[in-house]
């Protein structure tokens, strides 16, 4: 089983940034393929990035340019740096590991491809 925890969420105006984290409670996600996902009020949950084990990386379309994710070198901690944040942005963010070893764009397929989630980080984009 894996515990996943967000963090950095918060309130930001628009065209600020945003760095989020994730980690692992006692152990390193080098053998998962790393995924984002976010949920704004009455929408579903939908695929924002993806990382996956050899170091591909996926965005969605609406966040390419502005939206960066990584790993830290001890494979510890995986990233969401969120720039130019958007009003449109304000949603609860997840982290979430999948156990499969696919391309990065693989997981863009959505929330039924990762096996673990986090409990979300909030994200208000406001002035």
């Amino acid at each position: 089983q894996v515990q996943l925890v967000e963090s950095g969420g918060g309130l930001v105006q628009p065209g600020g940034s945003l760095r989020l984290s994730c980690a692992a409670s006692g152990r390193t996600l080098s053998s998962y393929a790393m995924g984002w996902f976010r949920q704004a009020p009455g929408k579903e949950r939908e695929f924002v990035a993806a990382l996956s084990q050899s170091g591909g990386t996926y965005y969605v379309d609406f966040v390419k340019g502005r939206f960066t994710i990584s790993r830290d070198s001890a494979k510890i901690t995986v990233y969401l740096q969120m720039n130019s944040l958007k009003p449109e942005d304000t949603a609860v963010y997840y982290c979430a590991a999948a156990r499969g070893y696919y391309g990065a764009s693989y997981y863009s397929r959505g929330a039924d491809e990762f096996d673990y989630w986090g409990q979300g980080t909030q994200v208000t984009v406001s002035a």
